[in-house]
Order: C-alpha cells, then structure tokens, then sequence
C-alpha cells in the first residue's frame, strides 16, 4: 500500500528535507498590502521588509476545505492512502477544513499535531518512518496519535514587537520588555501557544539559558532527532544551541529557518529546539 504523509507549509522544513522523509506539503496564503502570494513564495525576508516599510504585520491565511480537497485528489492519484498532520486546532482553523475535506474521501486521515513548525515535523518524520516500515495507515495514526503531546516545542523572541502587533501582547508588555532588555520564551502547551520564562541580556546569553532550562526541563527526549528552527538567528545563536544539543548527545540535528507564516507571527532572530521529550520508541 502507497502511503504519503503530508502537511502545511507551516512544517517549516526545507525541500531538500521534504524530499528525504518524503512529506508532501500545501501551502498558507500570506498577503503583504496588495501584494499575496504562498508561503514559500513570500520568504521572512519578505515580511522583515514589509513590516519595517509599512508598520503592519502581513495577514496569513488558513487553507480551506476547496483547496483541501483539490489537493487530497491529487495525492491519491497517486497514492492508496494519505496520513496529513495538520497545524494545532487550537493555533489556526485550517485542520477543521482539512477534517471537512478529507471526511468526503476514503483513506484521508487528519491528526492534529498539537504543535507548529518543526514540531510538526517531529511527528511526521516519525510517521514516515512508520510508513517505511509497513505499517498500515490506521496502525500509524495511532502510534502518531500517543507522541504528540510529547513533542517539546519552544522559541525564544528576540522581540515583542510582532507579538503586539499580533495582538498577542500589550504595549506596557511590550515597553517593558524593551526597556529590561527581556526575550519572552513561547511555549505549546497542549496545542496552544503560552507564555514561558522571561530571559535578559544579550541575545546569545539568552539563549544559552533557554538552552540550559529547556534541556533541564525536558530531561528525557528521543536522542534520534532534534530541530534548530529559527527565523534568521545570528550564527553565534544558532551554534550556542548546537553545542548544547551535541553536549547531550542528540544524534541528527538538523537546522531549518521558519517560513513566512511562522515568521510572521514571532519576528526576527526567534530560536528554538525542538524535539520529542518520550525517550525514544521502538517499534
């Protein structure tokens, strides 16, 4: 039986990595004033540009039941079977669109991945391992299914001024953040985006602490795979965050940069690790 797994562009993965773990992807629409495009087509470049020209975040746009459905056909063209991991129920509506669209066709299966970006990368570069090794599409579904809430997903920001724009924060928030010199730390917890810790300083200092409590934190993590997902973060950032990784003995870490929909909504020099906090599966 020929099993695709696919997802949203919010997966944040780049080509060379869709094609490896074999993910097939749709893509968020992302409007900058007048001008619309898919994300992948509008790059974070793209949105530091606009944003620092006009003020404004751009508007991103959940994918609907249509676009699902148009895209679902095509896959099973191809494929006897498709397992999509969507973006969290509780961060956008598009998973509800893709339940809409896949409930009018056989063997189209939606899991809510409870997580963004990389995070929702965690869970479908496992479910193609599972393809990989024979399982059958409901057999994956669940072993998915029982992850998902072990997938440990958070970011540092740089900045708070995406996130006030967003709406997200409060300008008192946000002047005192500038003013302390603070970089909030965001956390999915059961599918939602929450406030985490609060760090000061310098940007690699920063993330040094981030690294240090996450790790601290989340002690027990599936060593096979781990993400540096970031939008745009200096080197010195990004390599802080390898040495803590490689210090405790993550085998494949692997680096990607957020796509505009992601970035979008967190700003420039975001960082985050990410991986699966259940010691690892046998299967």
């Amino acid at each position: 039986m020929k099993i695709i797994i696919s997802a949203e562009s919010t997966i944040d993965l780049s080509p060379e990595l869709l094609k490896k773990y074999h993910i097939s992807t749709i893509p968020f629409t992302v409007n900058l004033g007048e001008r619309m495009g898919k994300d992948g087509e509008i790059t974070p470049e793209d949105i530091f540009q606009y944003v620092d020209e006009t003020g404004e975040l751009p508007k991103t746009s959940a994918i609907n039941e249509f676009e699902y459905s148009h895209y679902f056909k095509d896959l099973l063209k191809q494929y006897d079977a498709i397992i999509h991991i969507s973006l969290s129920e509780k961060i956008s509506s598009a998973i509800l669109s893709a339940r809409k669209a896949a409930s009018k066709l056989e063997n189209v299966y939606v899991i809510d991945s409870r997580s963004l970006s990389t995070g929702i990368a965690l869970s479908a570069i496992y479910a193609s391992q599972l393809v990989d090794k024979g399982y059958s599409p409901k057999e994956i579904v669940k072993k998915v299914e029982s992850r998902t809430h072990k997938v440990q997903a958070s970011f540092v920001v740089n900045t708070l001024s995406y996130l006030y724009k967003g709406g997200r924060c409060t300008g008192l928030q946000k002047f005192g953040a500038m003013l302390l010199r603070l970089k909030p730390q965001i956390v999915l917890k059961h599918g939602a985006m929450v406030p985490g810790k609060k760090y000061r300083g310098k940007s690699i200092n920063c993330v040094d602490e981030y690294c240090r409590d996450t790790l601290g934190e989340f002690n027990n993590p599936d060593k096979s795979i781990v993400f540096i997902t970031h939008t745009h973060a200096t080197e010195e950032m990004v390599e802080n965050c390898r040495e803590w990784l490689k210090h405790e003995g993550f085998v494949n870490i692997l680096e990607t940069i957020a796509g505009a929909t992601i970035t979008s909504h967190c700003g420039p020099k975001t960082i985050g690790i990410l991986y699966i906090n259940d010691g690892g599966v046998k299967d």
